[in-house]
């Protein structure tokens, strides 16, 4: 009985709170599919490497769902195939950037005096220069020969904005009663940060990384677009990279392979920020009550 009502607490429960915004639940429903096809897609769908001179620019057919490519190649295969590396990138950077905004940001505002100045002097600074032209040049200096290295440098550079959106939530917080009286404990600055503050705003951080996953999908695929970034395996920006330098636009049968994988990044965004109108309900007490 205690494991069932475990289960209950942890999946059940939200499920049933997601599904109460039926956008959000469809939203939800979308970007379940899609990490599914992408992380576990792969061991029933091999890539198809395969060059087949007699199959270029098919139209969806039974053998080949989505058409193929420009050498015979199955479309459907590189598109649950190509997903994996884009999410983990998205979802390490948009964590990097958070964490640091979240970090920075609360202790700007709680701190206040000069810490308060310096952090927002650096962010403000870094806010003037266009992210992905500095990305586009750091690239020429860094070698982004993997998934984490080009997660490391899109989170190190997109928390800025949010560290003064948190900023902003955090001034609001810390002048409620239950702050006060944690202050008049002495329970520490840390304390009060980490354990009073941010966890009533722990539905704002959660769709903020959300958000952060978006913006770092947008950045990863336009930098491989431009190749900027070495190849380091097969994935989404990769596709419409080749599709672009191998002319298939000037095709007729070659709509599949372009529209593909924009569709299919289109998609992840979409469900990704449809999603978020969901994630009130689970984090809100009061909307969990049905108050």
């Amino acid at each position: 009985m205690r494991i069932k009502n475990i289960l209950r607490s942890i999946f059940l429960e939200p499920l049933i709170l997601i599904s109460r915004d039926k956008a959000g639940f469809i939203g939800f429903i979308v970007l379940l599919f899609i990490l599914l096809l992408s992380f576990i897609g792969p061991y029933f769908v091999k890539l198809d490497t395969e060059v087949k001179l007699d199959k270029i620019y098919q139209f969806p057919s039974r053998e080949h769902i989505l058409g193929t490519d420009n050498q015979g190649r199955d479309i459907f295969s590189q598109i649950v195939n190509g997903g994996k590396d884009v999410i983990i990138v998205a979802f390490l950077a948009g964590v990097i950037s958070t964490l640091i905004a979240v970090t920075l940001g609360s202790l700007s505002a709680y701190a206040g005096g000069v810490t308060d100045m310096v952090i927002m002097f650096i962010t403000e600074i870094i806010l003037t220069i266009p992210q992905f032209p500095l990305l586009a040049v750091l690239s020429a200096f860094v070698r982004l020969t993997n998934p984490t290295m080009l997660a490391l440098i899109i989170g190190l550079l997109g928390w800025p904005a949010l560290a003064r959106a948190i900023r902003a939530q955090v001034l609001s917080i810390r002048e409620r009663d239950y702050i006060e009286a944690a202050r008049v404990l002495d329970l520490g600055r840390l304390h009060i940060i980490f354990s009073e503050i941010l966890p009533n705003m722990l539905s704002y951080i959660v769709i903020s990384l959300i958000m952060a996953m978006t913006s770092a999908v947008y950045s990863q695929v336009g930098l491989i677009m431009l190749g900027l970034v070495p190849f380091y395996g097969h994935n989404w920006g990769l596709m419409i990279q080749l599709a672009w330098t191998r002319g298939a636009i000037f095709y007729r049968g070659s709509i599949f392979y372009i529209l593909s994988p924009i569709i299919a990044i289109a998609l992840f965004q979409w469900s990704a920020v449809t999603f978020t109108r969901s994630l009130e309900g689970i984090f809100n007490p009061r909307l969990r009550s049905g108050e």
